[in-house]
């Protein structure tokens, strides 16, 4: 089994078409399928299951991309850890910030040549540990974050949307109140993935009010997925979030009161005051706080 093929298949996953999967990959159709399908091979089952017109997730392919998600990212730990040449700019990212890396990246590396950012998708635990430990130059959270050892800069603030599938009966309003949402029918990420994130948009809804909370578990992919498939679930996520996984049967819905999170900058103590305060102007659009 080739982290290739893994790669292809989250890509898959991800756009739930394997032609827009191909167009990201910046390869040729038959190539995902031929990866795909060799894949499967090699595991003995049925990722997806396919149609003229649509593209699904198996409930093996459901465990499978939990896995593959995980292996990427221990992969691309591995290359960091091992090193990486100086004009490296190493970034622990959050999920669904393309547009605020592809600007920050362009500001950061500005007249250095050669330059590159290495983006490396870990868990807020571990991204935070890799900051620590020098493994990353800096990491991205959405959310409050008590962490030692490390610097924690405000940088920027998001819209929570209410993201519904296209049958939910507030599928049609221009806005919606939090506390006319089912609170039991809401699914957030499993804590243990973004700790940050899962508190900030708890106590968003606390400040909202109504009922306890739903359930949580597997990852943003995961839960638009079952949002997608109707039956009532409901998520909250901001609009970059939702852009960046492509999310199919699903709208998102502006809140009213609205509801904010915050985004932060995270650097190690060691990196020099000028180093991180070009960091939070590069991915800021509200003046800098720090917590």
């Amino acid at each position: 089994m080739e982290l290739r093929a893994l790669r292809y298949f989250v890509t898959v996953a991800e756009e739930l078409h394997f032609g827009r999967a191909a167009e990201r990959l910046n390869i040729v159709q038959p190539a995902v399928s031929h990866q795909i399908a060799r894949l499967e091979r090699d595991l003995g089952t049925r990722l997806f299951d396919r149609s003229p017109r649509h593209v699904r997730l198996t409930s093996a392919g459901l465990r499978v991309l939990e896995a593959a998600r995980e292996t990427l990212a221990a992969a691309a730990r591995v290359r960091v850890v091992a090193g990486e040449p100086a004009a490296h700019l190493r970034i622990g990212v959050a999920p669904g910030l393309t547009a605020r890396l592809e600007r920050a990246a362009e500001l950061l590396l500005d007249g250095v040549r050669p330059a590159h950012a290495s983006l490396v998708d870990l868990p807020v635990p571990a991204r935070l540990a890799a900051v620590r430990a020098g493994e990353l130059d800096l990491a991205l959270v959405r959310g409050p974050v008590e962490a030692d050892g490390v610097r924690v800069v405000r940088a920027w603030s998001e819209s929570l949307l209410a993201v519904v599938s296209d049958e939910h009966p507030a599928a049609g309003l221009p806005v919606v109140r939090p506390a006319d949402l089912d609170r039991a029918a809401l699914r957030l990420p499993a804590r243990e993935e973004d700790p940050a994130l899962h508190d900030a948009v708890a106590s968003a809804l606390n400040q909202a009010g109504g009922g306890a909370m739903g359930r949580s578990g597997g990852s943003i992919l995961t839960v638009l997925i079952e949002v997608g498939n109707g039956h009532g679930a409901w998520t909250l996520l901001t609009a970059e979030q939702l852009a960046g996984f492509a999310a199919r049967r699903v709208r998102a819905l502006p809140l009213d009161p609205p509801l904010t999170i915050d985004g932060h900058v995270i650097a190690s103590l060691r990196t020099p005051q000028d180093c991180v305060s070009s960091f939070v102007r590069a991915f800021t659009d509200t003046p800098d706080t720090e917590t």
